[in-house]
């Protein structure tokens, strides 16, 4: 295992942070431009059924796996952290069930 200083770890987490604000801001310009792209298409078609076909959400599939990708790029590496939720919750529960027996004894 590498053995950073403590600058290199507070550069690392820094970087890490960054990647994330960039992955969030490029979530929310996704969600909010395809919306408005959809409700706009929408909007335009007399009959209502029409609106239901490849065309009309080509823009929001092919952005949806850029945005994948970008997300496996952030979140790959890193999956440690869904082992450390699993072990915190693991532990929670544990604390828990052990507080609900010791009220009934």
């Amino acid at each position: 295992m590498e053995d950073y200083t403590q600058e290199e770890r507070y550069l690392k987490a820094k970087e890490q942070v960054k990647k994330l604000k960039e992955f969030y801001i490029h979530l929310s310009v996704y969600i909010i431009i395809n919306v408005g792209l959809l409700l706009l298409i929408y909007s335009g078609y007399e009959i209502k059924i029409n609106f239901w076909n490849f065309g009309t959400f080509f823009t929001p599939l092919g952005w949806g796996l850029g945005l994948a990708i970008h997300a496996i790029i952030v979140f790959g590496p890193n999956l440690s952290f869904i082992k450390h939720w699993e072990n915190e919750k693991l532990n929670q529960f544990i604390k828990e069930e052990q507080q609900n027996n010791n009220q009934w004894e």
